[in-house]
Parts: structure tokens; C-alpha cells; sequence
């Protein structure tokens, strides 16, 4: 994406020049985060089923393990688990969709691989649709879906593989070569997500490897309560569409103490058709992927969003806040604290133009962005704000980037906390306390290849 600039207008102040300013930043920092005492999962007390590869199914007489484990899920009930372990021939199932009942939870043990079948015609909604090109790309449904009720999610230190990279069954091309044929033709590829959960409640995703999913890995849509802790998402940079953890129109979610590396949003916090508010992202480490981003839907409002002790190795973005008039709403009451960034493109990427030649009169307006005690290496400092009537507030506190780091700023005000600074964005002093040593030693940490 090339940044069209607008007219620049920065406006600045300094933060003890503004008492009231100060007060009111306080009180989104104390709404800013998922209202929920939250505290560390725990494996389930209950079980219901548990379940080894046997070979084919009895009634299907495939390897297919569909049906096993969907009749051991519908005989389940609220709060207890299914259980897949690993037997005398190891610990592969194979499977095609899956739906959990409401308040039921899949537990995958060590040394246990659930992968998805990679026949689109078993996630067919119907249509024939499933690993084509339309014009919408929603002929999939996922392969697993979360549907209503309260409690229930996916548990466990195995693994879910969602299979992207492999060749459809009876074709010569992948899921993630359909979806960058579908770039260049200018359709979209119609591919299932791995993990949708829609309209529930106090879900828990705990511990679980998600990886290689054909299209995004874990939506969240209408969620009231979410916790993903300790959970891991790896999937190659190449692969298109891959989000890691979207949240939409979901309220009070925290993702902690997890490791994020995909081939496009690491998180993408959206907006389409619920606002999404009070969401707690805490120390976290994210590789490569577009970065910790919001949007690009914002039309129906995202607020009350706390990031704090992350790090983030070479995304391509690093904290990133996008949209544009198309799709454009209120984004209010983030705060960043404590984030450590490198090998980034765009440390900071706040864009009311995401699309450049996007039309609407939906226009973003973010405001009540702070960030506080960030660091980073060096790469482009982006602060959009779409236009004169619409400003895009920041205020910056102890914010340190390496010299050769370049503000690209348009209609922008700033406001500077006691910690002040550097590089200083234009209309700024430089005023930061001088740094002592390194304050991101010891924070960086590889992927983990076994559970941390």
C-alpha cells in the first residue's frame, strides 16, 4: 500500500499543559481492558469421551474420523470434554467439520494431531462453491464452529492442522494457492475458516497449536467472553488470508501468553457488524504477519482496547489501527503500554486510508490512542488522521524509536506525556528522559516449536 499524504496539520500540546486531557486519558486507561476477572485456564474435570485412532470409522469405513468424534460431542453434556488422545498407532485423526455443542470442550492431548480433510465438497454450504472463485468467497463453511451457549472451547497441548498447504483432494492446487490465483483474477477464494465461534459465551481456547489454516484461524463473532491463553498460531508468511485471532462485534476478550506467526494479521480487531470493546491483548509475542492490528471494518465502533507487555519480531506492521471511508467508525480508548517492537516496516501504522480510492461517507476518526513506554527500532512512524474535521489524537509518553525512524503524519495532534519522545513527530520537542540500557533485553522470545 503506497500512503497518499494529505495537507499536513499536526497540532501539539504539551501533556502538563493539559490537566483536563490527563484525567480523561486516565479513565480510558482504566476502562480500556476486558471487565472480567480473568485468570489462567484449567484442563477439564470432566470427561465424557476419550477417543484414539482405531483406524477406518465403523460406519464409514473410512479414516475419516467425522463421525466418531461428532457423535462423541453430541453425547456430551455442558462442561464436559471430549478427549482425543494418542494410541498404539499414534495420534492422527483425520477429519472433516465439526460442531461442538454449547458448553462442550475438545480436548486435544500431547502428541495428538487433529487435521482437517482437504475435500472442499465436505465444507460445502450447499452450492458447489467450496474451493472456487466467486465474487463473495462464503461457499465454506469451517471446521470447527462454536454456536451459542456459555462455557466450552478447545483445550489441550496438541495440535490442530488445518492442512492449507496441502493439495485439495483431487486436485494439484492448495487452499492457499486458490486464494493468491483469486488475487490475481480479482475474486475471492472460497476457503473455510478454522475456528469460527459465533453468539456464545465464556469460551477458553488453552494451550492448543493452531496452525496452517486455509483462511483465518480463530473468529470470534458476537462473543461475550473470551479467553485464549497459551495458545500458539503458526502458519507460513506466504499464506494469504490467514489471520490469526479476529475478534468481531465480541465484547470482554483477553488473548495472554500467547504466540502469534501467520501471512497476514497477527490479530485484527473488527467492527463490521457489532462493535467490538473491552479487550485485554497481554503479553503476547507476534512474528511475522501484518501486525497487531484493528480493522479494517471500524463502522460500528471499537473501544476500550488495552496491549500491554508485547512484543512484536518482524511484522510487517507493528501496532496498526486501519481503515478507510468505506468502512470507516469511531475507534476510542486504545492504550499501549509496554511494547517492544523490531524489524518492522511501519512500528506505528494509524491509516484513515487504508484503501486509497475507497469512496463512502463512513469516515474513521480515532481518538484516545496512547501509547506509553514503547520502543522500537527504526522503519516509518505513520499517524493519519482522514481530514481537518476529522483528527487523529494521540498522546505519547516515554516512546522511543532509533534515530533513523521517519514520522509520516497528516492531519495529527499530538500530545506529549512527561516521558516525552524520540524521534519527536513534527510540532513535538524532543523531551524523552534519556534511556538507560536496553529495556527490551530478556523480552524477545523464539516461537516455540513444543509448549513453553
Amino acid at each position: 500500500m503506497t500512503w497518499r499524504f494529505l495537507p499536513e496539520r499536526v497540532i501539539s500540546r504539551s501533556f502538563q499543559a493539559a490537566g483536563a486531557a490527563v484525567l480523561v486519558l486516565a479513565a480510558h486507561a482504566a476502562a480500556a481492558q476486558d471487565r472480567r476477572v480473568v485468570t489462567e485456564p484449567g484442563l477439564p474435570a470432566m470427561v465424557c469421551a476419550t477417543l484414539a485412532p482405531t483406524g477406518p470409522d465403523d460406519q464409514t469405513g473410512s479414516d475419516d474420523q467425522t463421525g466418531t468424534i461428532q457423535r462423541a460431542i453430541d453425547r456430551c453434556r455442558a462442561g464436559q470434554a471430549v478427549r482425543l488422545v494418542a494410541g498404539p498407532g499414534g495420534g492422527r485423526f483425520l477429519s472433516g467439520p465439526l460442531r461442538l455443542k454449547p458448553g462442550v470442550i475438545l480436548w486435544i492431548d500431547s502428541g495428538v494431531v487433529l487435521a482437517a480433510t482437504t475435500d472442499p465438497r465436505a465444507y460445502d454450504r450447499g452450492n458447489g462453491l467450496c474451493g472456487t472463485i466467486d465474487a463473495r468467497g462464503a461457499g465454506c463453511q469451517p471446521f470447527v464452529t462454536i454456536e451459542g451457549g456459555r462455557g466450552g472451547g478447545i483445550v489441550g497441548d496438541g495440535t490442530i492442522d488445518g492442512q492449507g498447504g496441502a493439495p485439495m483432494a483431487g486436485r494439484d492446487e492448495s487452499w492457499w494457492q486458490l486464494a493468491r490465483r483469486a488475487q490475481r483474477e480479482g475474486g475471492k477464494q472460497n476457503a473455510p475458516r478454522l475456528i469460527v465461534v459465533q453468539q456464545a459465551r465464556d469460551v477458553a481456547f488453552y494451550r492448543t497449536l493452531f496452525r496452517n489454516a486455509p483462511n483465518f484461524h480463530i473468529l470470534l463473532d458476537g462473543v461475550s467472553g473470551a479467553t485464549l491463553w497459551g495458545i500458539r498460531i503458526d502458519t507460513p508468511a506466504d499464506a494469504r488470508n490467514t489471520d490469526g485471532i479476529d475478534p468481531s462485534a465480541s465484547q470482554d476478550v483477553t488473548i495472554a501468553h500467547s504466540f502469534v506467526r501467520t501471512g497476514d494479521d497477527n490479530i485484527a480487531i473488527k467492527a463490521g457488524h457489532g462493535a467490538t470493546r473491552h479487550v485485554s491483548i497481554l503479553d503476547d509475542h507476534f512474528y511475522w504477519g501484518h501486525g497487531l492490528s484493528i480493522g479494517s471494518e471500524t463502522i460500528a465502533g471499537v473501544s476500550d482496547i488495552l496491549v500491554r507487555g508485547v512484543t512484536l519480531d518482524g511484522t510487517l506492521s507493528g501496532l496498526r489501527i486501519k481503515s478507510d471511508a468505506s468502512r470507516g467508525g469511531l475507534v476510542e480508548a486504545v492504550r499501549y503500554e509496554d511494547v517492544c517492537l523490531r524489524g518492522n516496516r511501519r512500528p506505528i501504522d494509524f491509516d484513515t486510508r487504508y484503501d486509497a480510492g475507497a469512496g463512502g461517507m463512513a469516515i474513521p476518526v480515532y481518538r484516545g490512542i496512547a501509547l506509553s513506554h514503547v520502543t522500537g527500532a527504526g522503519g516509518a512512524l505513520v499517524v493519519g488522521g482522514h481530514d481537518a474535521g476529522h483528527l487523529l489524537e494521540v498522546m505519547l509518553d516515554d516512546v522511543r524509536f532509533d534515530p533513523d525512524a521517519v514520522w509520516q503524519t497528516a492531519y495529527a495532534q499530538f500530545t506529549a506525556g512527561p516521558g516525552g519522545v524520540t524521534p519527536p513527530p513534527p510540532g513535538l520537542s524532543a523531551s524523552a528522559v534519556p534511556a538507560t540500557g536496553d529495556r527490551c533485553a530478556g523480552r524477545w522470545a523464539s516461537f516455540p516449536d513444543q509448549h513453553p
